[in-house]
């Protein structure tokens, strides 16, 4: 149950967050757009359906997940504004999936296939979890 209104309501307030440390590593030059994306795909995001933040800090343990912020807090994106690097972007007319070009360059069958993995991806997803 949500306990009071806050700006961005509380699942975009978590997805946002995610984004401004995914546009920073790329800002950054620490990896690229695709690369960012596979990591979270291939990575942590897989188990995102079935096990939220809080139960995955639950299983490791709070002591762990306290060393990691820790260390790990103070290297993390926390400007209060949004990415330059996504205002240049836009300034150049780059605005993603719309205009072909974003992080990444889209062709229309990129768009297209990408959309449909999307759709595909969603309900194998809702059906493994008996939401379907």
């Amino acid at each position: 149950m949500i306990k009071k209104d806050v700006p961005g309501f509380l699942a975009n307030r978590m997805q946002h967050t995610l984004f401004r440390e995914a546009i920073s590593i790329v800002e950054n030059g620490i990896a690229e757009a695709g690369d960012v994306d596979d990591a979270i795909k291939y990575g942590f995001g897989m188990r995102l359906g079935v096990s939220g933040p809080m139960e995955v800090i639950d299983r490791g343990g709070l002591d762990l997940t306290y060393s990691i912020h820790k260390y790990l807090f103070p290297h993390i994106e926390s400007s209060a504004e949004p990415s330059k690097l996504m205002v240049q972007l836009m300034d150049e007319g780059k605005l993603g999936f719309k205009t072909g070009e974003g992080f990444q360059l889209w062709s229309p069958g990129q768009v297209k296939a990408s959309n449909e993995t999307l759709t595909r991806g969603l309900i194998q997803v809702s059906r493994a979890l008996g939401r379907l």
